[in-house]
């Protein structure tokens, strides 16, 4: 008999079915024995009897957490949560928990087990639904970005992780050795994805991990992470890249609303709202004029802070009803090297982030392709041209002018599950102090 996913169940009433899952809770009321089994898909109720004397005592010998294999009848029970149970025939332990479960699965009241504790056993506290839907959530939200991608003539390129020099300065590096020589682990694909660029594929995307060496302990920081990485050829300005995110954005969000939009009410109370087009544009001047009417202390300078950055987006979703916010046109000093500057205000760059509800998600900016240009900016930023050298080849034998942007997708499931901390929606967390498991 084939296996049959417990969401499925409910469409076989009268019919005998084989499920399979994890042992959620174990009620015993005498003669009769209810069960709570969990698979990815959901949960159903199974009650044994004393008239299955061999089920019963399985089922009397099991702990919470086993992963089982049932065998049985399919009957409508209105007081069975999901309205629907099954009449165990068959029971089969696939696999015995140690009774003593270092989390609970099931948190029995309002407070959940403490973070670092529950990141110490991550696989058995992504065993919960909710914390399973972050990442159905993901992989929905990923394929839209690829689909978008593929379908308006982008190639994927998967660049080296391993680099020999920074991608985009000398800090933030994660050194390795290697062979006889040092290497380091790459802080983006910035570098190759303009290689493409030199090489005319004209669009490319990238989905893959980068490594930033930042001692930071802040609830939207860790060391190592997945970004989508965007570049794209002939553009005019960075006004071009923020009109292409815009489509890309709303086109990942429809998707997620359409299979998981109740489900992610229903669990975490966030409404996702696909957001209309244009989105609310300020410059970082103009961000900065509001701020201070508002009376928030500037500490950044030239830069946002997160404070800066939350306050904004709560005055522009009030404004305009918009969750996103570009701010763009930041100055030369707070910004890589490889950013194209205005050319009737060479302080300025043709940069730009995206917030969503208060954080940054993206960082972009058409970028320099002239090489003697380039050659300047990297030594302004007391960086050494020697470094770059093959970085600058890439711009010597002709290069469409281009720029591109890089969403950070635990950052957009942080703002899109309305999720405070990035250790939560991150499969396996890497941070300053933690590399298992």
């Amino acid at each position: 008999m084939e296996r049959t996913h417990i969401s499925q169940v409910k469409d076989k009433i009268g019919q005998q079915v084989k499920i399979a899952g994890f042992v959620g809770t174990v009620r015993d009321q005498g003669s009769i024995k209810f069960l709570i089994i969990r698979d990815i898909t959901g949960s159903i109720q199974v009650v044994v009897t004393k008239t299955n004397a061999e089920a019963l005592k399985i089922a009397s010998s099991l702990s919470l957490e086993s992963v089982v294999e049932i065998v049985g009848s399919v009957k409508e029970e209105k007081q069975a949560p999901g309205g629907v149970e099954i009449q165990i025939e068959e029971i089969k332990i696939l696999s015995s928990s140690i009774p003593e479960l270092p989390i609970p699965v099931v948190e029995k009241n309002q407070e959940e087990t403490d973070q670092q504790i529950r990141l110490d056993w991550r696989w058995i506290d992504l065993r919960k639904p909710e914390k399973a839907l972050i990442f159905k959530v993901w992989t929905v939200m990923e394929q839209a970005f690829r689909n978008y991608c593929i379908e308006n003539g982008f190639i994927e390129i998967h660049s080296p992780k391993l680099t020999a020099t920074a991608t985009e300065s000398g800090s933030e590096l994660f050194e390795v050795k290697y062979f006889e020589k040092k290497a380091h682990l790459a802080q983006s694909p910035q570098l190759y994805k303009q290689m493409a660029m030199a090489a005319g594929f004209e669009k490319v995307f990238e989905v893959g991990p980068v490594f930033r060496a930042n001692p930071s302990f802040t609830s939207r920081h860790d060391t190592e992470f997945t970004m989508y990485d965007v570049e794209m050829s002939f553009i005019s300005s960075h006004q071009d890249l923020m009109a292409e995110e815009e489509r890309m954005i709303v086109a990942m969000l429809k998707a997620v609303k359409e299979k998981y939009g109740d489900e992610i009410q229903r669990v975490y109370n966030r409404e996702v709202i696909v957001p209309k087009i244009p989105f609310p544009m300020l410059t970082i001047k103009e961000a900065k004029a509001i701020l201070g009417r508002l009376h928030i202390p500037n500490e950044r300078g030239d830069d946002m802070s997160p404070e800066e950055e939350r306050v904004i987006c709560e005055h522009i979703k009030k404004e305009t009803g918009s969750e996103f916010l570009f701010i763009h046109e930041f100055p030369t000093a707070v910004r890589a090297f490889y950013s194209m500057r205005k050319e009737d205000d060479p302080a300025v760059t043709k940069s730009f982030d995206l917030l969503w509800n208060g954080l940054e998600i993206t960082s972009g900016a058409q970028r320099e392709h002239r090489v003697e240009q380039l050659e300047k900016q990297i030594k302004e930023q007391g960086l050494s041209p020697v470094s770059f050298e093959t970085y600058l080849n890439f711009f010597r034998y002709g290069c469409p002018p281009h720029g591109g942007f890089a969403p950070g997708p635990t950052r957009m499931l942080m703002k899109l599950l309305n999720i405070s901390n990035v250790r939560e929606v991150t499969y396996l967390y890497r941070g300053v102090k933690r590399l298992t498991p």
